[in-house]
């Protein structure tokens, strides 16, 4: 029994050391404009999703989803996030893979996560990823209001498919349906 804890013991230094080694001696990739692999961002999706449980408080949203607030969400979405993030016309931010990982499109495939999750993500950004705690530069107000946007992209009242359509000159898609079609 002896031998075979210390087996185990040597077989895991043996594992970190190697693993250090390889990052050490400059044999990890850091070029930002590759594609992970399924693997990388199967594990950093859930790894994220466990922090954001762990950590993000499940709170509700005190800005009431409100047309002018909607409304608001969006400008500030165009202000600061559809840069890296996209914009209301369907195409891909020219930013978008070039990024590591590359950066979600929230207008092409909206989030389904619930709006705490969000509000967390915004406020406090995501490590590694290049996005920002959004938290130090705009008010929990604005967060709350981008958060109620981006968490009804699908869902939008007509008052603000419309103030999308005229300000944009595209036609917001409502439901899965409409999205799907875009892909």
């Amino acid at each position: 029994m002896r031998n075979f804890i210390i087996g185990v013991i040597v077989t895991v230094v043996v594992i970190v050391a190697g693993g250090l080694a390889f990052a050490f001696l400059g044999l990890m990739p850091t070029n930002a404009d590759a594609t992970p692999p399924s693997i990388e961002r199967n594990i950093a999706m859930h790894s994220m999703d466990a922090s954001m449980d762990r950590h993000a408080p499940h709170i509700s949203n005190p800005v009431p989803p409100t047309d002018d607030n909607l409304i608001e969400g969006m400008k500030i979405y165009t202000m600061n996030c559809a840069m890296c993030h996209g914009s209301f016309n369907y195409k891909p931010s020219p930013l978008a893979k070039s990024f590591y990982p590359p950066v979600p499109q929230l207008i092409i495939h909206p989030l389904d996560d619930p709006e705490w999750h969000v509000r967390y993500a915004i406020s406090t950004g995501v490590r590694y990823t290049g996005m920002p705690a959004w938290g130090k530069t705009l008010s929990d107000d604005q967060i709350w209001k981008i958060t109620a946007f981006l968490t009804r992209l699908d869902k939008l009242p007509p008052a603000v498919q419309q103030y999308w359509k005229d300000s944009f000159g595209v036609e917001p898609h409502s439901g899965a349906e409409g999205m799907k079609m875009q892909d």
